[in-house]
């Protein structure tokens, strides 16, 4: 018979309930602790494996860090029992295989169902019987009273259990600024950031993002830096056709602090639910603030087992530092602003307060990739993965996805968590904005285009979701819906700094030299110089392409852009060495690995390319080699970087099949950013090893794929190799239309540029 409960030491654990009691007192206990806990209590005194435990708490397609994910479960479950590793009084640990409940255990099963009244009669009926509480013994009447209330409280319970909720998962609800009237501005902003930070790590609630509502504040005709006041949160709300709005006060009470929450319906005015809790000095403030915020979204409606999976305390969540959070969430709010510079301030500030927050060098990650502190990524995103025990659930995805995307490298591994966070938060914007990138960079843009178009349904305030959308259509050719995108972002008042450059290329792909100029004419300095250089190497004017860059370089230098010089040059080397002037390809290449900094690794794999292409061997290896030892886990080195160098190199030293072999490991990513280069390369094999249709098939790839390759001199070089090859086939008439095509590319190329020298000699043997 199943036991109904486990007795041990001063704990009882209901295994119908899924309670656990300490001397009749309830201790709060999450799903995954119970779940290990019943496992042990199953089998005292015998070790259950790890993998044991692991499918028990994960189904088989589900990504998830299992061993720290096990660990923190256990450790989870001997803080429940006051229990600990290093000397357990319950709970054992054998290194390397397991667990092991090392106390005694006392269980209990239910006994038979009693049957009390009269006997059966013949019929096999029960007769309905009605009992008078005067004619029995006074047990028998304690026992009838005590059973009609049971009954009361077993009715209460279901209809309490049943009762419809307050809210859906469906209805969208926004967080006010909280009234603050102690006069202490610490408490401003951050107890909203805080709020909203508890509400968010479930998946029941729906919370407007800040995009949505500064859209919102701006058609109101209101600054941008508006305060939510409940008045302007309520009007927001109703605009949105929102359900409910939460505000917030907290006040000052001698040495207390009293926090109130108030959830109204936004449309009727209507109170859906109220917490109110004292917090014993500003430093549990934000302790208190948690209990509240729990206890809110229980009365909100939300399960009991969803509260239990997802309600990290908020101190543990994010800071128990009010003036963490508040820089915290100043430097959120820079982010969204697109203003990178200052929220970097404020996220180092964050930290500097508190060097345990993991959320702040999560986002200082991103913030360091988009501004080229290529050498500070690593660093950030590693600091938060080490930290991200201090997280919700919510924050632990990203957190997990910033590191392997930004950290590692390992983009499929990436695509691996982007999936769990949208199936766990399926309406959280971020983690589709992650899926969608997490599928571009490898290639997958019909995918990535779903994913950034549902990021736009869930958020049309997000202008970083129009950018990568307008991506992904360039990417699939489909140049009129990219243009369509940007444009319908910036009907709804959003804009972002990249919607300039992404017109420049749709330009450049549609021929438009008036829609380039007009686009040029808006861009930064540095940002313009190396766009136009682009184009120009495109077309064979190197010359005009190096004063270009040596520009962008002076420009980058006043600014102080050391990593940005690096990165031009790194560029340029590869444009030499593929259309021949090696020496050249050398000097750029050098400077640029002077340059840089060591974590930099694009601009270090790109350099090492280049002088691969020129034939430097011996210090290619040396390159790769280091390259290998420091990213062994990164896509685009191990399957895109590393391949694309070797097979250069093979190619230089006459191997063409050692090059074709060389470039097979990454034959899958070969349509993601960047991959017509291996393409490129794997053609000039074919050609080199004398097999020209195949030659001709890769050649071709790449000018079916322009939105790929876009201004990088593949483009035009790939019309070169398409005519060779088909000279290869003595396919004359195609081959002479292929290098007809590559000279209109190359109209106003400089004269000596070797390639273009030998492209003429092998036409004038066509005719």
């Amino acid at each position: 018979m199943t036991p109904r409960t486990a007795l041990f030491g001063p704990y009882t654990l209901d295994l119908r309930s899924g309670e656990l009691r300490k001397n009749g007192i309830k201790v709060k206990m999450g799903e995954q602790p119970f779940q290990i806990l019943v496992m042990l209590l199953e089998r005292p005194g015998e070790v259950v494996a790890r993998e044991e435990l692991r499918a028990k708490l994960w189904a088989d397609d589900t990504f998830v860090d299992f061993d720290h994910g096990l660990n923190s479960a256990v450790q989870r479950l001997r803080d429940c029992l006051s229990d600990t590793a290093e000397k357990p009084l319950w709970i054992e640990t054998i290194p390397r295989r397991g667990y092991r409940f090392i106390a005694p255990v006392a269980q209990t099963s239910p006994g038979p169902t009693q049957s009390l009244g009269a006997e059966t009669p013949a019929n096999g009926k029960q007769p309905a019987a009605t009992v008078s509480l005067a004619v029995l013994p006074q047990r028998a009447r304690w026992l009838v009273a005590a059973g009609a209330v049971v009954a009361i409280l077993a009715i209460g319970g279901y209809l309490y259990l049943h009762r419809t909720p307050k809210l859906t998962e469906r209805d969208p609800i926004i967080v006010a600024d909280f009234t603050n009237t102690t006069g202490d501005p610490v408490f401003d902003g951050t107890l909203r950031q805080g709020l909203s930070v508890q509400l968010e790590q479930s998946p029941f609630f729906n919370i407007l993002s800040g995009d949505q509502i500064a859209e919102q504040v701006r058609l109101m005709e209101k600054p941008p830096d508006t305060r939510l006041t409940p008045d302007v949160a309520r009007e927001v709300c109703e605009r949105l056709n929102a359900k409910a709005e939460i505000e917030g006060s907290i006040a000052a009470l001698d040495n207390q602090y009293v926090l109130s929450l108030n959830a109204v319906n936004c449309h009727t005015g209507e109170t859906l639910a109220q917490e109110q809790v004292t917090a014993d000095g500003k430093t549990t403030v934000l302790a208190a603030l948690g209990e509240a915020a729990s206890e809110m979204r229980s009365r909100l409606g939300e399960s009991r087992a969803s509260l239990e999976a997802y309600d990290v305390p908020l101190v543990k969540a994010t800071t128990s530092s009010l003036e963490a959070l508040q820089a915290f969430n100043q430097c959120e709010q820079e982010f969204w602003r697109s203003d990178d510079p200052v929220a970097v301030s404020f996220c180092q500030r964050a930290i500097s307060i508190d060097p345990n927050f993991a959320n702040p060098y999560a986002l200082l990650g991103i913030l360091y990739a988009s501004l080229n502190e290529n050498a500070l990524v690593a660093e950030a995103v590693k600091k938060g993965y080490d930290l991200r025990d201090r997280a919700s659930e919510r924050e632990k995805l990203a957190i997990l996805w910033t590191y392997y995307c930004y950290g590692t490298g390992d983009m499929e591994r990436t695509l691996q968590v982007a999936r769990q966070w949208t199936q766990t938060y399926p309406r959280d914007p971020r983690a589709f904005i992650s899926l969608g990138t997490s599928y571009r960079v490898l290639g997958r843009y019909d995918e990535a285009r779903a994913a950034h178009l549902k990021v736009v349904q869930l958020d049309p305030a997000v202008a970083i979701a129009y950018k990568y959308l307008a991506l992904s259509y360039i990417s699939l050719n489909r140049l009129d819906e990219a243009r369509s995108t940007i444009e319908q972002a910036r009907a709804r008042g959003l804009d972002s700094a990249d919607f300039g450059p992404l017109l420049y290329e749709i330009d450049f792909l549609q021929n438009s030299s008036a829609g380039m100029a007009e686009q040029a004419s808006h861009l930064a300095a540095g940002e313009r110089l190396f766009l136009e250089a682009s184009a120009a190497a495109y077309r064979g004017q190197l010359s005009h392409s190096r004063d270009l860059i040596r520009s962008a370089v002076v420009s980058a230098t006043q600014a102080n852009a050391k990593e940005a010089v690096a990165g031009l040059k790194a560029n340029s080397a590869v444009h030499e060495a593929l259309v021949g002037n090696l020496a050249e390809a050398r000097r750029q290449a050098t400077e640029a690995l002077s340059l840089r900094a060591p974590a930099d690794w694009i601009t270090g794999a790109t350099a090492t390319l280049s002088l691969a292409l020129a034939g430097d061997t011996a210090q290619v290896e040396r390159l790769a080699a280091d390259l290998n030892r420091r990213l062994p886990e990164a896509t685009y080195v191990q399957f895109m970087y590393l391949p694309a160098i070797r097979a250069a190199l093979a190619l230089q030293q006459g191997k063409p099949l050692e090059a074709i072999e060389n470039l097979r490991v990454g034959s899958s990513y070969e349509l993601a950013p960047g991959g017509m280069f291996a393409v490129y390369l794997r053609g000039e094999a074919y050609l080199s090893a004398r097999r020209g249709a195949e030659a001709a098939a890769e050649f071709q790839k790449i000018l079916d794929h322009p939105g790929l390759v876009v201004t990088q001199p593949i483009g035009p070089l790939a019309h070169l190799g398409l005519g060779r090859a088909c000279a290869m086939q003595g396919d004359a008439a195609k081959a002479r239309t292929a290098y007809r095509d590559f000279f209109a590319l190359w109209e106003d190329a400089d004269p000596d540029i070797p390639i273009l020298k030998q492209a003429k000699a092998e036409y004038a043997k066509l005719r």
